[in-house]
């Protein structure tokens, strides 16, 4: 791959030193030809054959590295920007000289890395596998962090720099790490390539130089899907029409176009429900702020509404004003004693927004590793880090929310209004909850998607500036639909059968949070959707790419993978729930007594270690993490399997054709399949797989000798081999 790389101000050689080319048999299942080193562990284990060969002599004969090249595939729209050659894309430990050479490029879209020889990992393993997005591609909108290494120090790496790193480590909010070797590689090529990633990636941006525009702008030839396998988009009246007639709320609301062209507000939909005895005329008084909006009914008459607050006035005659304005609105609500309404002000009796970004960004830190040294260091105190970050915490309290508002509903028949400043971030949340806990139709794909537009898109949650894709504010962003996508996991977990899709539809749909294909969610506002967008785009996919044998074929159980692989009873992790409210506390041990009716109400179990980490989004990418040829998956697999060989055998049995060397021959094969299966299944196919130690390497003096630690409380647990 080229001639010797130059000097750098990075403090490199004139020539690079002798690289060991290791034998590729000491890797995991990842490692083959082409791929340098393998193993892991908290020591990178000594080579048993080393050849002294420069990176550039690696490949002597033109030829052959012309057919090893990678082709970089492009979307429709998508440029090459930038490039660089004798890149070492290194495994996540210790040494930087382990792992595969390629070309490290950056387009519009994405940061993509493409490897000198990836046959050695093109096998059947792969059919599980994004159709947008490679293993080893990143796109622009992913990335969190980018940091270099500067004589072996980690640096922030930002705006123009004086000085180019020898590695180079991308954090993704995905919770991928990537490590790019920039040691051999020539040093015009570092400066290009690490400026272009920096500035492509935190740069603030304009809404019109997204690639969703040039993609939208190439992509011309849509496939139509059929209405009648869609989720219902909410962009006409007819669709909130129909919403009213399934949950039986078009005796007390009514569908309005009194926004159409978004000539009231932009912040609002074009079309929306209102009480029926509210007058049109009062929703531009105040550009929508203080209007009841419907969000949806049960079964008794009662309905979840929202609203936004009405904007903070100095002024004692427009105060005046404002409180007219309200009362005449709450009449056409409170009509005690056929109609009750109990407001919950979301703004200031929950959660607040920078509680949230404050508890993800410490807790995200836990999965954000970049070598087995530090996974395993980090092990004897991962629990009291997780309580501290208060993620957890936080998604309990967010159902016990939703808990405390179906009680309303359904025992005191009471309407309830959810009160927000804007209605676009806790109040999405928390109706999202109560419609996935009440309505079984919300707990189908078709249905969950349409709870997602209804809620979300439609209802004007900032996805732009929330999930900060303009780089323009740190301080706007907040994980609030990723705290919603974890809140229903928590469910889907408790109540496998009660859902149409898995876990794994979750966790593909927080991904494509930073997929700028999707237009759904780019835009802070179907206004803002509808002003920049001129063709209908793609929008959530509606059916997974691969679609399980059986249900729950992809659902994991957490409790039993922390426990075995970190080390620590699962009890510790959380406080237990304070002191409930009676009603509260009467209603959900009623509910918790009977069977659950999987085609009802669903409540989840919010006591303390009920709630629990979101292994597959957050464990993923993490070797240490997962258990090759266990979980649920691989059991499910395994007796599959089993129940098809009985099946064969007493064919066979019946037929008498074969003779009993060719059964036990085949017999050998039996469960070759899910060995292969990780407990993190579908994305950790391909991980490496490390010797893990017994405890961590930071914890041996502190535990003393094996006579003393033989006497401690069971805390620990040995791992074994993986």
């Amino acid at each position: 791959m080229g001639g010797a790389p130059a000097a750098s101000a990075g403090g490199r050689c004139e020539r690079p030193p002798l690289l060991p080319r290791v034998a590729a048999s000491q890797g995991g299942g990842m490692l083959g030809k082409g791929v340098v080193g393998g193993g892991g562990g908290t020591k990178a284990p000594k080579p048993s054959f080393v050849s002294y060969v420069r990176p550039e002599e690696i490949h002597t004969n033109e030829k052959e590295v012309t057919e090893k090249e990678v082709t970089l595939h492009l979307l429709p729209g998508e440029q090459l920007l930038c490039e660089a050659s004798t890149v070492l894309k290194c495994v996540q430990e210790d040494s930087c000289q382990r792992g595969i050479y390629g070309r490290l490029v950056c387009t519009d879209f994405k940061i993509a890395f493409l490897g000198d020889d990836e046959s050695a990992l093109d096998n059947d393993e792969t059919q599980f596998k994004n159709k947008v997005i490679g293993e080893n591609d990143i796109t622009l909108h992913c990335v969190d962090q980018i940091y270099g290494v500067f004589d072996e120090k980690k640096k922030t790496l930002f705006g123009q720099l004086k000085k180019y790193p020898e590695k180079l480590i991308i954090h993704c909010k995905d919770l991928r790490v990537f490590h790019f070797c920039l040691r051999y590689t020539k040093e015009e090529e570092v400066k290009r390539i690490v400026s272009g990633i920096i500035h492509h990636t935190q740069a603030p941006k304009l809404l019109k130089r997204l690639f969703l525009f040039s993609y939208a702008t190439a992509a011309q030839n849509h496939t139509a899907t059929d209405p009648k396998n869609h989720a219902v988009m909410f962009d006409t009246l007819q669709d909130w029409c129909w919403e009213l007639e399934r949950t039986k709320g078009n005796m007390k609301y009514k569908a309005v176009s009194v926004n159409e062209g978004y000539k009231v507000c932009e912040r609002l939909p074009a079309y929306f429900v209102v009480p029926t005895p509210l007058p049109e005329e009062d929703v531009p008084r105040f550009q929508g702020h203080g209007i009841p909006i419907w969000c949806w009914s049960c079964h008794s008459g009662c309905a979840l509404l929202k609203m936004s607050a009405l904007p903070k006035e100095q002024d004692d005659g427009v105060l005046q004003i404002q409180k007219n304005f309200l009362d005449a609105i709450y009449k056409t609500i409170h009509r005690p004693p056929y109609e009750i309404v109990k407001t919950e002000d979301l703004s200031s009796n929950f959660l607040s927004l920078q509680e949230i970004q404050t508890a993800y960004s410490k807790f995200k830190q836990l999965f954000l590793i970049d070598n087995s040294t530090e996974f395993w260091d980090t092990d004897i105190k991962w629990f009291s880090l997780l309580e501290s970050s208060s993620w957890l915490d936080i998604i309990r309290r967010c159902l016990k929310k939703a808990i405390e508002i179906i009680e309303c509903l359904e025992a005191q028949n009471m309407n309830v209004l959810l009160l927000e400043e804007n209605a676009s971030d806790l109040c999405c949340l928390v109706s999202s909850l109560v419609q996935v806990m009440m309505d079984p139709h919300c707990r189908t794909r078709f249905g969950f998607q349409s709870l997602v537009q209804k809620e979300w898109i439609v209802g004007g949650h900032c996805f732009l500036d929330r999930c900060n894709h303009l780089r323009q504010s740190d301080k706007e962003e907040v994980p609030v639909f990723l705290l919603f996508l974890d809140c229903v996991w928590q469910l889907v977990h408790q109540h496998p059968p009660a859902f149409e899709f898995t876990e794994t539809y979750l966790t593909v749909l927080s991904d494509s949070l930073y997929i700028p294909i999707f237009s759904t969610f780019f835009f802070n506002s179907p206004h803002q959707k509808d002003t920049n967008m001129h063709q209908r785009q793609l929008s959530l996919p509606l059916t997974q790419s691969k679609s399980s044998p059986k249900r729950g074929f992809f659902r994991e159980e957490t409790d039993h993978l922390i426990k075995n692989l970190l080390g620590k009873r699962i009890s510790k992790l959380i406080n237990s729930s304070e002191e409930l409210q009676d009603n509260f506390r009467e209603f959900y041990d009623s509910w918790r007594s009977k069977p659950p009716n999987y085609h009802g109400l669903l409540l989840p179990h919010i006591e303390g270690p009920e709630i629990k980490v979101w292994a597959q989004r957050y464990l993923r990418w993490i070797p240490e993490a997962q258990i090759l040829g266990g979980g649920r998956v691989a059991t499910l697999s395994k007796l599959l399997e089993m129940m098809e060989e009985v099946q064969r055998l007493q064919e066979k049995i019946e037929e008498r054709h074969h003779s009993q060397e060719a059964l036990q021959a085949e017999a050998a094969s039996l469960l070759r399949t899910s060995a292969r299966l990780s407990s993190l299944f579908p994305f950790a196919l391909l991980q490496r797989h490390s010797s893990k130690p017994v405890l961590p390497t930071s914890g041996w003096k502190a535990l003393g000798d094996e006579e003393d630690l033989a006497k401690r409380e069971d805390e620990f647990v040995d791992l074994g081999d993986v």
